[in-house]
Parts: structure tokens; C-alpha cells; sequence
């Protein structure tokens, strides 16, 4: 019986499960406005919203099919040289394989920087290249093995910046640390 509703939910394109982990598709937008009139098309077109993640550095919506419409903040960005998009690759070793992955760009001529910092909270590793215009590729470890940010239901959907402040603050003294 499992089985069959795992079938049905995975057909209607909501697997229900971590696995396959496909790897990710990241697209930055300028503000959780911007973000919402993003997702409000996108859903219009079929993808739905499975779920929301957010960081101190990031507000995220994860979508059913594995894309994340993203609000980065600015230190955030800039670690990234501003970079709006990412290839989201799954890695047993990942800043092992953003280093290998540096290494065979910088071998076929391009320049190629492996940032490990972007944010400090998730374990996800950049590579900034020029191969890629406005873009990266980033490192994660499989969706079971990977600590997820704060999640948040999809009701959230209605976020204001003073929220997402909040919810900052609130996972910042969770851990013990100081609220910006």
C-alpha cells in the first residue's frame, strides 16, 4: 500500500522521498518579492512548492523537482562573485570534488575558485568560474546525509523581511550565538 501512494505521488511529480537525489538547480532572485511573483509563475506552470529553507544568508523555496528560488543576502552574493545561479551536484566528498572540479576548468583554461564559506551554516562548496556566466556549480552532500537549513511549512509563503529577521534571530540564539 506504501508503495502504491509513494507511485502515485511520484508520478504527479512529488516524490515523496530523498532519493533519487538529482543534485539541484539554484536561481537567485533580488527580494522575497521578486521571489514570490518567481514562484507564482513557476507554479503556474506545473511546479509546485515543497517546502521552505532559510539561513542567515538565504531565504529558500524548495520545489518539488529539486529547483530552488533563492533570496541570497549581499555578503552572501558576494562570496559568490554575485553569481545568481548554480548547478547543484551531489558529492560524497564535496569540497574534494569542487577542488577536482577547479582543477580539470583550470587545465582546460579557465579560472575556476572554490569557495567554502558562501554559508557557513549549510556544508555547500562553490566553484566560481568564468566558464559560466552568472553562474556556479556547487558541491552538497546527499539530501539524507546533508544537515538541512531551518525549514519552514509552505504556509510561510506570505514571509515579510521583519520574519525572516525573526526567524534569524530565533535560530541564531537556538545555537547559541548572537543575533546580527
Amino acid at each position: 500500500m506504501l508503495f502504491i501512494v509513494w507511485a502515485l505521488y511520484a508520478v504527479g511529480g512529488r516524490n515523496l522521498f530523498p532519493f533519487p537525489d538529482p543534485g539541484s538547480r539554484l536561481f537567485a532572485t533580488t527580494s522575497p518579492r521578486a521571489q514570490e511573483a518567481i514562484l507564482a509563475i513557476v507554479e503556474r506552470h506545473g511546479a509546485k512548492q515543497r517546502s521552505w529553507g532559510i539561513t542567515p544568508g538565504v531565504r529558500r523555496a524548495l520545489l518539488w523537482d529539486w529547483t530552488i528560488i533563492t533570496v541570497p543576502n549581499s555578503e552572501t552574493l558576494a562570496k559568490v562573485n554575485g553569481a545568481g545561479g548554480s548547478i547543484g551536484l551531489v558529492a560524497d566528498d564535496p569540497r574534494q570534488r569542487a577542488e577536482e572540479a577547479a582543477a580539470f576548468l583550470r587545465a582546460q583554461g579557465f579560472s575556476a575558485q572554490v569557495v567554502t564559506d558562501a554559508e557557513p551554516e549549510v556544508p555547500i562548496v562553490f566553484v566560481v568560474t568564468d566558464a559560466l556566466v552568472c553562474s556556479t556549480l556547487n558541491f552538497r552532500l546527499h539530501a539524507l546525509r546533508s544537515p538541512w537549513p531551518q525549514p519552514l511549512s509552505t504556509a510561510a509563503r506570505t514571509l515579510t523581511a521583519a520574519d525572516v529577521d525573526r526567524h534569524v534571530s530565533q535560530h541564531r540564539a537556538s545555537e547559541g550565538r548572537r543575533p546580527r
